[in-house]
């Protein structure tokens, strides 16, 4: 079975996602998950909730301990936690009814990708739902952040 899900299956996923749950949510700023989250809220139509046992609020939304906890259908559930967490972060995810499993850049676990697709999800593995989504909406740029312009052709001089 392949593993490496295509552009066009990427495109997709983040297409039809109306929310994207963030597992591992962190209030540090030096952390992705924190990276990611202000980009989620700042630039996508996503509805945005956050998951971490030790938090409360995150950039002034609630954190809920669990997805069991997350009001509402979870569409995209994109995962920070380390990689011994993985097969029971799949179970609440499976368990929470999500139709995405999104593990981030540097996490790869196999029988838990075929435990998902088991269970009926699509799995992403080792991609960064914030880059995957800054590409499809025209607004990557090397530092990470949204130029507005959609081009490869280098911009004149002012």
């Amino acid at each position: 079975m392949s593993y490496d899900v295509g552009a066009v299956e990427r495109r997709r996923l983040l297409g039809r996602a109306k929310s994207v749950t963030v597992v591992g949510a962190s209030a540090n700023p030096a952390r992705p998950s924190y990276f990611v989250a202000t980009y989620l809220l700042s630039s996508t139509r996503y509805e945005v909730n956050f998951v971490n046992p030790r938090l409360g609020t995150l950039l002034g939304r609630p954190v809920y301990p669990s997805l069991a906890d997350v009001p509402g259908d979870l569409d995209l559930v994109s995962v920070f936690r380390k990689h011994d967490d993985l097969p029971g972060v799949a179970e609440e995810v499976i368990e929470a009814g999500a139709r995405t499993l999104w593990l981030q850049l540097g996490l790869w676990h196999e029988p838990v990708a075929d435990r998902a697709r088991e269970a009926g999800l699509d799995v992403v593995m080792n991609r960064c739902v914030k880059i995957e989504h800054a590409r499809f909406a025209g607004g990557l740029h090397l530092a990470g952040f949204n130029t507005g312009v959609i081009s490869s052709r280098r911009q004149s001089a002012p």
